[in-house]
């Protein structure tokens, strides 16, 4: 699975170092790095060996075990006594646009948490600026010392037909970034209903990553277990971050699928699907670790993998297995363990030292031999990348937003009307479709604030048709104000809820003045603004100081009445027509079971 180009990028020089590599195994040439004395998880066997010895040279772990004749006199020595050393760890989906930060800021966030490896998703730029936007963020990746590969969109726009975004990606673009090394899959496919039904379009995708010998990745967010599903992994996909409870787990684990867990700062699905393994005692060689969308806060005030295995661990799965689940796992899952995922001889020295294995302490990270991080921090200074001017203009609407955009007329007549609503369930990504009568005033359909129903508006911003959807949603308890967004998965169109229309006009122009970002509005005053003038999702400052933004935010939804957790990551998938039940994009209502536009009054 792992070609050639890919080979060149990952191991460098390996090929012409392999004597070398073997003669410093043998004593004959000495180490560069020896770690000595630690407890090594040794995730090829799922134990853990008690007070050995790891050698380096080139980058490249070269013995574990008794390293006294690979010692010379330029050896590096480093004492691991009291340590448990673990193989970096390895995020196999996420999406760092989520994180709205920069590739050198999400560095400095997660590296010295001990994450090593990421296989980023950019299908959020991809969905703003095309193939142009995947390129400027594998080129970013390019000047990481945290090892970034990417998986190439495969849905741009997630839904033809049903929602219009900034670009289009089709088997063209997708054979053309295949070619680059470090693209090294082809990115969740979410259109499972033309993946079932054997739509040409979506298996020409399929079959250009085919011939390059690269894996597709899933997305099925359907409840049919049997036929689709199957039908589903027929096609060639072979794994799936949709799981959301132990059943969906241990279905796509049958079948030979890499079932990746989630827990992310909205999605909390571990403690459910890791019962997969604790209660029905399956092999979890299948299971993976992953965090799909992470805010800042969530970075800095619990970590990343780390974290994640922690709460595996929490919810009862051996430390090892939960350390396997985050690092081979993940590694043979993209064909990349003969290089990653493992402290054995031959891979690269990507180590974490923990100091307490069940809190999954990370105290020091190695990355190709070298200290990279202690403590939280990272040791060196990060190259940055800067973004052409273009990638900051990405927010145009036709018009201004006024009040009178947001009004919802009534059938003349009617002093009630039946809506359907729009659900919202915390900490989970999919919806439930509610029909729900509503009251009328003035010619207008007049929700109930108390019963917890808001409006939303999803609105087209890349420069197109400038068209808008208006619907309601339930559950996010706001009783004043509004709240907007640019990030709205996977479009990014503009997105607005609120209970005022003043203010839901208020917050969509003031987003569309600062070219993207997140703002909370009450009274004709903004409360709290994020600007994320990169494509509409990313900041360019530091994570420190985007997290104190978005806790700033957080602060203002409670103002607004909201409770929620990363209620910011719960509207952003409000227009994403790919997952159940119901949803709004610029188009209009989505009806996610039956692919079907709905009217938004019956």
């Amino acid at each position: 699975m792992l070609n050639d180009c890919v080979l060149n990028f990952l191991v460098k020089d390996f090929q012409e170092k392999t004597a070398e590599l073997a003669q410093t195994a043998m004593g004959i040439l000495k180490a560069d790095t020896v770690i000595r004395g630690g407890r090594i998880i040794n995730v090829n066997t799922c134990e853990i060996e008690e007070n050995k010895d790891v050698a380096i040279k080139h980058g490249r772990i070269v013995l574990v075990g008794n390293a006294a004749p690979a010692i010379g006199e330029q050896t590096k020595i480093i004492d691991a006594s009291g340590y448990t050393l673990a193989p970096g760890f390895l995020d196999g989906h996420l999406h760092v646009e989520s994180s709205m930060i920069t590739l050198r800021e999400f560095t400095r966030a997660v590296l010295p948490q001990g994450t090593t490896c990421i296989v980023m998703d950019p299908h959020e730029i991809a969905n703003v600026f095309g193939l142009e936007g995947v390129k400027m963020m594998v080129k970013e990746g390019q000047a990481m010392p945290l090892k970034v590969f990417a998986t190439m969109p495969s849905c741009v726009p997630a839904a033809p037909g049903f929602e219009d975004a900034g670009a289009m990606i089709g088997p063209a673009e997708i054979e053309e970034a295949l070619q680059d090394s470090r693209i090294i899959g082809l990115g969740e496919m979410m259109n499972y209903p033309a993946v079932i039904s054997g739509d040409a379009q979506v298996h020409a995708e399929l079959k250009v990553t085919l011939n390059a010998d690269k894996p597709v990745t899933g997305h099925y967010a359907s409840a049919d277990l049997e036929k689709g599903l199957q039908a589903y992994a027929a096609a060639g996909i072979l794994s799936c971050h949709e799981s959301t409870t132990r059943e969906d787990a241990l279905a796509r684990m049958r079948l030979g699928m890499y079932a990746k867990l989630r827990e992310g700062s909205a999605w909390q699905d571990v403690k459910e699907t890791v019962r997969a393994i604790t209660e029905n005692k399956v092999d979890s060689r299948y299971a993976v670790l992953v965090t799909d969308d992470v805010h800042p806060h969530t970075l800095l005030a619990k970590g990343h993998l780390n974290h994640v295995i922690r709460q595996a661990i929490r919810q009862g799965v051996n430390p090892v297995t939960a350390i396997q689940m985050a690092t081979i796992n993940p590694a043979q899952c993209f064909g990349l363990d003969r290089h990653l995922g493992s402290i054995s001889p031959g891979r690269c020295a990507d180590i974490v030292f923990l100091r307490d294995l069940a809190e999954v302490t990370v105290e020091k990270v190695m990355i190709d031999g070298e200290i990279i991080a202690e403590r939280g921090r990272m040791l060196a200074e990060i190259s940055s990348v800067s973004y052409p001017e273009k990638f900051r203009s990405s927010v145009h609407l036709s018009n201004k937003l006024k009040s009178g955009d947001f009004i919802i007329k009534a059938p003349e007549g009617r002093t009630t009307v039946r809506a359907h609503v729009i659900e919202i369930k915390e900490a989970q990504a999919g919806t439930l479709h509610r029909v729900i009568e509503m009251g009328t005033a003035q010619g207008q359909v007049c929700p109930d604030i108390t019963a917890d129903i808001a409006k939303v508006m999803v609105l087209e911003r890349h420069g197109g048709p400038g068209n808008y959807g208006l619907g309601y949603v339930k559950g996010f308890q706001l009783n004043n104000g509004a709240v907007a967004s640019t990030v709205a998965h996977d479009s990014h169109n503009l997105i607005i809820i609120g209970v005022n229309d003043e203010d839901m006009a208020l917050a969509g122009n003031t987003l569309a003045d600062l070219g993207g970002g997140m703002a909370a509005v009450r009274d004709g005053k903004v409360l709290a603004i994020l600007p994320l003038p990169i494509a509409g999702l990313m900041s360019d400052r530091p994570v420190e100081e985007v997290g104190g933004m978005v806790a700033q935010l957080d602060e203002a939804w409670k103002e607004l009445g909201c409770s929620l957790a990363s209620p910011f990551m719960t509207m952003a998938l409000l227009s994403l027509p790919v997952i159940p039940e119901l949803r709004l994009t610029n188009r209009g209502l989505i009806d996610c079971l039956n692919f079907s536009f709905l009217s938004l009054l019956e």
